[in-house]
């Protein structure tokens, strides 16, 4: 690998990885925005097409995917996660792991493989779900903002409970079946929030009290989405696991 030729690593999935509007101060960030800080630039390029509210089906239906096989070179690496989009009941995006789900997830890796890339499943990462009450994964809102439930303020314990099921397991199983690359995005991002607990881990969210960020003058409390700092943690961590996988890449890494 040269500086005069650069290797791609695409980036495709959801608005958790997705590049984010950052005019006027605004705060959220995906973690793939933040994925090229972790890396050489010389000779790595982070090329992140995640779009928030894709699932694997919609990310093809689009025809977004077809961009990304137009861009890959022998050599690339591509970044495949989804799952939070693939949960929700919207006939555009559903998919169902065992099935519809693992279908897509597959086509990515032998399509980029076709195209003499190095495909990288990941299984999507957590939510922020202390609640001893889980929400249903049956509408975006409710999934990123989960205060309240029926009126009624919702307690959280020490506990955060999974929301993403065999969505999980699904991209393992693939990667097993078709010995391909994985990085358990899941787990990590479990282990940082729940190390962190319930009141540190509000710090890698879209999570604000009335007043605390300009850019949200009311408040948020968004479980889902990351922050400027959240994102940046999340991206390095997922980058040293990437590395771990695919040892050439630590030579690159920053």
């Amino acid at each position: 690998m040269t500086p005069d030729k650069h290797t791609t690593i695409f980036v495709i999935g959801d608005s958790t990885a997705a590049n984010k509007d950052t005019t006027g101060g605004k705060q959220e960030r995906g973690w793939g925005m933040m994925l090229q800080d972790c890396f050489d630039g010389d000779y790595i390029v982070v090329d992140n097409h995640a779009v928030n509210g894709r699932s694997s089906k919609s990310f093809i239906d689009e025809g977004r995917w077809d961009k990304v096989l137009e861009r890959i070179k022998p050599g690339d690496y591509v970044i495949i996660q989804f799952g939070h989009n693939d949960e929700k009941p919207k006939a555009d995006r559903h998919t169902d792991p065992g099935s519809t789900f693992d279908y897509n997830l597959a086509k990515y890796v032998r399509e980029t493989r076709e195209h003499g890339g190095i495909p990288v499943l990941m299984n999507p990462v957590v939510r922020r779900n202390f609640f001893v009450v889980a929400p249903q994964n049956d509408d975006d809102e409710k999934l990123r903002t989960s205060t309240f439930k029926n009126g009624v303020k919702m307690i959280e314990g020490d506990t955060l409970y999974d929301t993403h099921g065999l969505y999980r397991v699904a991209p393992r199983d693939v990667a097993i079946r078709m010995n391909c690359h994985f990085v358990d995005a899941n787990t990590i991002t479990h282990n940082l929030e729940q190390g962190l607990g319930t009141e540190a881990s509000k710090k890698l969210h879209m999570w604000y009290r009335p007043g605390e960020e300009p850019s949200e003058p009311k408040g948020k409390q968004d479980n889902t989405h990351y922050n400027i700092y959240g994102a940046k943690v999340v991206a390095n961590l997922l980058a040293d696991a990437l590395c771990k996988e695919i040892p050439v890449l630590s030579r690159y890494r920053k």
